[in-house]
């Protein structure tokens, strides 16, 4: 059994859409962001930055924080969705959404969506950046059905922060190898399912 702190952010949505893919035993629970719940007493000891997703993986009392590093545990620990011939390949797309696409998403999260109307500067800034990712990630997939030659835990990671393009001001129409890749992965019942386990659920936003 491995016990899920989450909520339905995108970053949280990677680990159960991920474990959906294993098929493995989990339980959700629910940290409500908008109550601070992650800055409980009991939830601060098992994620440092008091931030969602944490798993506890009972059968060998292994905490892990950090959405990237549980993808990669599970992957390792399960040896499904990565593989040797692969792997860096991999691994860089993953570091990548880590270091560039959910930061700079997220802001424009902050700047165009929760925010709007406040900063300019910001808003144009968030459009630029949106726009080079969007451009990074349909270039990449003009070659490929996904981000290695097979569906990984790099396209778990992507997945749900461009389930989020309404609100970052993009039409996927604009870039119709994300359009065509986000819908092929749309349609995997394990991300169906996994998009929804804690808190409101949301309907997978339909370009």
């Amino acid at each position: 059994m491995i016990d899920l702190y989450s909520s339905p952010t995108p970053n949280g949505r990677k680990i159960s859409i991920m474990l959906e893919e294993l098929g493995v035993e989990y339980n959700p629970i629910f940290i409500n962001l908008e109550k601070k719940v992650q800055f409980s007493e009991d939830f601060s000891k098992i994620s440092p930055s008091n931030k969602i997703p944490v798993i506890v993986d009972k059968s060998n009392n292994q905490t892990v924080f950090e959405s990237g590093a549980i993808l990669l545990y599970l992957a390792q620990k399960y040896n499904k969705f990565i593989n040797e011939e692969n792997y860096w390949e991999i691994i860089q797309w993953v570091f990548f959404q880590m270091a560039y696409v959910g930061p700079m998403l997220g802001q424009a999260h902050q700047y165009l969506f929760y925010n709007s109307g406040k900063s300019k500067f910001a808003e144009e800034k968030s459009k630029g950046y949106t726009k080079h990712i969007y451009d990074i990630l349909d270039k990449r997939l003009s070659k490929q059905d996904y981000f290695s030659n097979e569906y990984s835990i790099a396209d778990i990671a992507i997945w749900p922060w461009t389930a989020r393009f309404e609100r970052h001001q993009v039409d996927l129409n604009n870039y119709p190898n994300v359009l065509r890749w986000y819908l092929q992965v749309s349609k995997r019942p394990a991300v169906i399912k996994g998009y929804n386990v804690v808190g409101n659920f949301f309907e997978i936003p339909k370009p």
